[in-house]
């Protein structure tokens, strides 16, 4: 059976659709924005008639064509329906009261990634943030979190808050948007006109674990291109605040734990067996070379670890990304002392804290690595009771 998204429904469906009479629209989308039918929701909602106002794009833009971080979007006007189209990834990254102005009603629809530093969960807290008090509508059009309900990693600290950091919670947060918006608008006090489509069929413990196999992965950004990276993302999403090579300048970005000219792969895959081998269930890793086109280390071949988070490799409820990725970074910290593993740049529009910091919401993860006393216990410690206190807070908002 065809997993039907928020937006399949409300295509479907005149009696959803019937708030929206008369009222100014505006959409929130990228490129994976788009019907069971592969027709991108912008065009689908406006052929069903519906007063579509403005448009909005969010980081890497609505065409989905920027490649990296900090590399933002201008606002446009659309070439077929002369409507604006904003960029919530340029010179603004939450809505502007001009910005609001255009529409009554913002239909959210966006495929995200199951993770807190995918940035599309911030800009919808930043649309509700926006939205708060002035009487305009967020509707999220629901669609899955393609890695399902796990939950994984330390709780943003309290003073860490950053556009890859919405609130405190773990990097895999289990939920899906709309889900994630009715946890938003309790912690925060929001007074917000908001509902949520909901999917009809999706369910997360199903053979995709998460992603229904019926339906197609279309990358809802250009690095994110199928359910193997998305899996992995929790934990090599921290490779973007480390020198190591996260595998950008190749064809599988973000699947692999890491790239080096430098470090040997194979010893270090050996030093996580002998550390921690539990952390290293449920996927395969494969020893890997490539040799990065652009980007870290481009031109010059490396070592790496291929992560198969897929196929029979793949254990939903024993892979764990996060502790995955922390005991890469430990095993080099251990085999090679000196290595300067932390990349000291600027970050999701962060220039003071430590890009690795920022990605985890605080210190105690890079603190963990660079401790020679600690052991993989201690992470162990404080990320289960995190990840407990986050189970345990979301359970009233699950629509699945």
């Amino acid at each position: 059976m065809t997993v039907l998204y928020g937006i399949d429904r409300l295509l479907a469906d005149p009696v959803l659709r019937r708030p929206l009479q008369g009222k100014r629209v505006a959409l929130v989308a990228h490129p994976a924005s788009v019907t069971a039918k592969l027709k991108h929701s912008l065009d689908a909602l406006i052929d069903c008639g519906l007063n579509v106002t403005s448009a909005f794009g969010p980081q890497h833009g609505l065409k989905g064509d920027k490649q990296d971080n900090m590399v933002e979007t201008e606002d446009e006007v659309d070439p077929v329906y002369k409507i604006p189209v904003f960029s919530l990834y340029g010179q603004v990254r939450r809505p502007s009261g001009q910005m609001l102005s255009t529409a009554d009603v913002f239909l959210f629809d966006l495929q995200d990634l199951g993770c807190r530093i995918y940035t599309f969960v911030t800009t919808l807290l930043y649309l509700l943030e926006a939205a708060h008090g002035t009487g305009k509508a967020v509707w999220v059009l629901d669609r899955p979190n393609p890695v399902g309900r796990p939950i994984e990693g330390t709780s943003l600290l309290a003073g860490q808050e950053s556009f890859v950091g919405a609130g405190p919670m773990p990097m895999r947060h289990g939920l899906t948007l709309g889900e994630m918006g009715h946890w938003f608008i309790k912690h925060f006090n929001l007074d917000v006109d908001y509902r949520v489509i909901e999917m009809q069929g999706w369910q997360p413990e199903d053979e995709g674990h998460g992603w229904p196999l019926s339906r197609i992965w279309i990358n809802p950004s250009p690095n994110a291109a199928n359910v193997n990276m998305a899996r992995a993302y929790a934990g090599t999403v921290m490779l973007e605040g480390a020198t190591l090579s996260e595998g950008r300048g190749t064809t599988r970005p973000l699947e692999v734990l890491f790239g080096a000219p430098d470090i040997e792969a194979k010893a270090v895959l050996a030093e996580m067996k002998r550390s921690a081998p539990a952390w290293l269930h449920g996927c395969a890793l494969r020893e890997c070379w490539f040799t990065p086109t652009f980007h870290k280390h481009a031109g010059t071949l490396c070592s790496g670890l291929m992560i198969h988070a897929e196929g029979t490799f793949y254990k939903h409820h024993a892979f764990r990304p996060w502790r995955l990725q922390a005991l890469a970074f430990k095993a080099i910290r251990n085999l090679y002392p000196d290595y300067e593993i932390w990349r000291d740049f600027p970050y999701e529009y962060e220039f003071e804290r430590l890009a690795i910091d920022v990605i985890n919401g605080g210190p105690a993860l890079r603190e963990w690595v660079d401790d020679n006393s600690a052991m993989p216990a201690d992470l162990e410690a404080f990320a289960s009771a995190d990840e407990a206190v986050w189970a345990a807070t979301i359970k009233p908002f699950l629509l699945y």
